[in-house]
């Protein structure tokens, strides 16, 4: 599986291009313009699996720096800061790796961020977890 399999090549070459200059990076633009946020919890799961590169269940550190790369081969590093500001976005048990399910949280909050009260915000987070434990 391939991350075009998922997303489409031109969506991904836009996203990259948006954040060619070092510390320019912002997840939420990235996972909206290359489609990431309006993918099914499975197609983010997928996206979860082809950049853990370890196969390791998390994306660490290590990892993030070259993530922009995954989805273009010549695009530049992430920056120590912006692959720090990743990872606290995502980390939620603070162990300095993103798991599955903080993905998840953080590819949907992306689309979803105005349903995040409430019982709007609980059933997001409800399809969330079940698709990491199911």
């Amino acid at each position: 599986m391939s991350l075009t399999s998922i997303l489409s090549a031109e969506a991904i070459d836009n996203a990259v291009k948006e954040c060619q200059a070092p510390d320019s990076f912002c997840y939420k633009k990235f996972f909206k313009l290359c489609g990431l946020s309006s993918k099914t919890p499975q197609e983010i799961k997928n996206v979860f699996q082809i950049l853990d590169e370890d196969n390791s269940g998390y994306i660490e550190e290590s990892e993030l720096k070259f993530f922009l790369q995954r989805f273009v081969p010549s695009a530049r590093t992430l920056t120590d800061a912006e692959a720090k500001s990743f990872i606290s976005a995502a980390d939620d048990d603070n162990d300095g790796r993103i798991g599955a399910e903080g993905w998840c949280l953080i590819s949907l909050n992306t689309l979803k961020s105005s349903l995040t009260t409430g019982v709007s915000g609980f059933i997001m987070n409800y399809t969330c977890i079940s698709f990491v434990f199911y």
